[in-house]
């Protein structure tokens, strides 16, 4: 089992900033990579970063330049610094872990980013 609390969101103007925290806990030895979701109002859910346990990235065309994934082992957390964040941004985020030994992978509660004026 593997817990994953998000934490950052909020309210931002257009062209802000915003860093999203994704904190992992329980079975994370057995993470390979941990990613970014977000999924807006009548949309399907979609890819926004990734970072493996080897630290290669992967990223969304449309954020890339915009958003860095980084990770911190030590605290077994995943960060998303969101910059020049576009009113479409506006979407639920929600960290997510991965493993080849999961049949599943796993999700945290989500985070509310809304960027509007």
């Amino acid at each position: 089992q593997v817990q994953l609390v998000e934490s950052g969101g909020g309210l931002v103007l257009p062209g802000g900033s915003l860093r999203l925290s994704c904190a992992a806990s329980g079975s994370i030895f057995s993470i390979d990579t941990m990613g970014w979701y977000r999924q807006a109002p009548g949309k399907q859910r979609e890819l926004v970063a990734a970072i493996t346990n080897g630290g290669s990235t992967d990223y969304a065309a449309f954020v890339k330049g915009r958003f860095t994934i980084s990770r911190d082992g030590a605290k077994n957390t995943v960060y998303l610094q969101m910059n020049s964040l576009k009113p479409e941004d506006t979407a639920v985020y929600y960290c997510n872990a991965k493993s080849r030994l999961w049949s599943r992978p796993y999700w945290g509660q989500g985070t509310q980013v809304t960027v509007s004026s």
